[in-house]
């Protein structure tokens, strides 16, 4: 009710209209994409602030040729996609829209696509599977409380079993972490290690221990970061694996208010009454 009656005091205020934002799906190995996308839909258009169009692509091995959106239609773009190519019209309208500053969200599995392009991996800052290694860049290592470059041979992308795992906030002034716990646990997902890619212009907000004893790394790895990329704001999330993932408060929270901070640079939302601590997870 909170929700719908801000809606409608911002859509009384003169000259207030929401933004525009555009979820990428058609393709994934991940295959709860077609349950995922509608969940993404819902958790910005309960913020008040977004209406939400999808963009679906050909499937897998069909002729992507006729997948072009219209990128100057939205504030923001959020991808769910790990898949084919596309077209090079498309990647080209895709990086004139971030570099311009619009705003992009990519959302756990995004980060497993286009190994080849790099302007897009400029944009996520790290990535895993789709072959790639240390020619893809660095690891980002917790060294001494500070993000490291670390160029060790091997492989970008992996995770260990799949569990209920603590994130630590790295950054509580940035405006999507502030006002979050320090440490809050988040609902069972992959927890991604030995991300690698460009690694430049990023802020690594939160992170998550890589426990041995679930087949991790023992490492602190990456869980939020964002990025700038020429006038454009991104933000990443290694969540959200599947609807179990995505129905943490923990992940809807970030999501949410990444995506505003993508769109405008700041944050308006407040951090609800049902988000987690760093003993039990929340979940709706």
């Amino acid at each position: 009710m909170a929700r719908f009656l801000l809606v409608l005091l911002l859509a009384a205020a003169p000259g207030w209209a929401a933004m525009r934002a555009l979820i990428i799906d058609g393709q994934n190995n991940h295959k709860a994409w077609p349950q995922t996308t509608p969940m993404l839909q819902k958790y910005l258009e309960q913020t008040g602030l977004f209406t939400v169009d999808v963009a679906t692509t050909p499937p897998a091995g069909a002729d992507m040729s006729s997948f072009r959106p219209d990128f100057s239609k939205y504030q923001l773009v959020v991808s769910n996609y790990n898949g084919d190519p596309w077209p090079e019209q498309t990647q080209q309208a895709f990086v004139r829209f971030v570099r311009g500053g619009g705003g992009f969200v990519s959302v756990h599995a995004a980060d497993n696509a286009f190994p080849e392009w790099k302007a897009y991996n400029q944009m996520i800052a790290v990535g895993g599977w789709g072959g790639r290694t240390e020619a893809s860049g660095p690891y980002l290592r917790l060294r001494d409380a500070r993000w490291t470059h670390d160029p060790t041979p091997g492989k970008g992308g992996s995770h260990g079993d799949r569990h209920e795992f603590v994130i630590d906030v790295r950054v509580p002034d940035h405006p999507i972490t502030q006002g979050l716990p320090a440490h809050w646990m988040h609902t069972q997902d992959e927890l991604y290690d030995r991300l690698r890619g460009p690694a430049q212009n990023v802020t690594v907000l939160a992170s998550a221990y890589s426990d041995p004893a679930k087949r991790g790394t023992g490492e602190n790895e990456p869980m939020l970061l964002v990025i700038e990329y020429a006038k454009g704001r991104v933000f990443h999330t290694t969540l959200g694996h599947d609807e179990t993932a995505m129905s943490g408060v923990g992940f809807i929270t970030t999501f949410q208010r990444g995506a505003e901070w993508a769109a405008t640079g700041k944050v308006t939302q407040k951090v609800p009454a049902d988000f987690p601590g760093p003993d039990k997870v929340s979940v709706r």
